[in-house]
């Protein structure tokens, strides 16, 4: 190889680095975003949970049609995945992940459909066969409450008219910058523990904002006066319950794509920074024997001209 063969290599290599610098950067970003918007909607949640919990045993919680369970024939898959790469292992893990839960769960193609959030996994399930009700692309970078509104309303309609009797959710938990895992719920029909489950979620294990995690048994349950009725309150309530399930949900399949590129992308950094220092000093090993070889010439050229004199 060249010197300026070698020179172009170590330039090429710098700009990438400088690339995926950067992309950790904007990745760290919107990781952290998505961890804000997901707290900030955690207050909300749990004073909803704390009402949910004084009548989660009531007949008209029984009987409201998005907590009525029946013979599960039909299910239906909400995933979220990704709508792009360079995120490491991220995509592989959570298609596997989703295989392991269907297969788990015992389900097939002929008695299962998707929703797709994300374009890979849209990709991936629908060249296999798979039934795809819907496909929601570019939620990735933002997304917000409003966002999520269509697909919750048509998960309901869905649920609602009998074509789905169970409805599941399959996504990557943000348990820490380092470690995100496949977790797979059930959506639909509501139950308390779900919901419960969800709000305890909002917080992470670890890090800046595990410690606001920490009260949701803090207060005791309250005994409520319901103007209106209980089965009024329930009939709003629930559905933005289920709403809140879905948006964290997302939230956290965000953040663990972001944080799975950032992690790749530094990698990808330190990577460019040891093959660039490996090819400086070739670079340097091989223009010094170069210059040795130019000075013996010289002398060797000079002491043959003194011989001749």
């Amino acid at each position: 190889m060249s010197l300026k063969s070698v020179k172009n290599k170590i330039k090429s290599i710098d700009k990438t680095r400088q690339v995926t610098k950067a992309m950790e950067a904007v990745s760290a970003v919107k990781m952290r975003k998505s961890q804000q918007n997901a707290i900030g909607i955690r207050p909300y949640a749990l004073s909803a949970l704390k009402i949910l919990r004084s009548i989660s045993g009531s007949i008209e919680a029984a009987n409201h049609p998005l907590t009525k369970a029946r013979k599960v024939e039909k299910t239906l898959i909400v995933l979220v995945s990704a709508d792009k790469g360079l995120a490491g292992s991220y995509g592989a893990a959570l298609l596997k992940g989703a295989y392991r839960f269907i297969e788990e769960k015992g389900l097939t193609k002929e008695n299962t459909a998707l929703i797709a959030i994300g374009k890979r996994g849209y990709e991936h399930f629908a060249k296999r066969g798979w039934t795809i009700v819907n496909n929601f692309e570019r939620w990735s970078d933002q997304v917000s409450f409003d966002t999520v509104r269509p697909l919750a309303e048509e998960i309901k309609s869905l649920y609602m008219d009998g074509t789905y009797d169970e409805i599941l959710i399959v996504y990557t938990n943000f348990i820490s910058t380092l470690k995100q895992v496949v977790y797979s719920r059930k959506l639909l029909p509501v139950t308390f523990e779900s919901v419960e489950e969800v709000v305890r979620g909002i917080t992470p294990e670890r890090g800046k904002f595990a410690e606001i995690g920490r009260d949701i048994d803090a207060a005791p349950v309250k005994e409520y006066t319901f103007e209106p009725e209980a089965g009024e309150i329930l009939s709003e309530l629930i559905p933005i319950l289920f709403n809140i399930q879905i948006y964290h949900s997302v939230l956290e399949a965000n953040a663990s794509e972001h944080s799975a590129r950032m992690l790749a992308m530094k990698n990808a950094s330190d990577n460019a920074k040891d093959i660039s220092r490996e090819l400086k000093l070739y670079f340097n090993k091989v223009r010094q024997a170069a210059i040795t070889r130019e000075v013996s010439e010289i002398v060797g050229g000079m002491e043959s001209m003194k011989v001749r004199e």
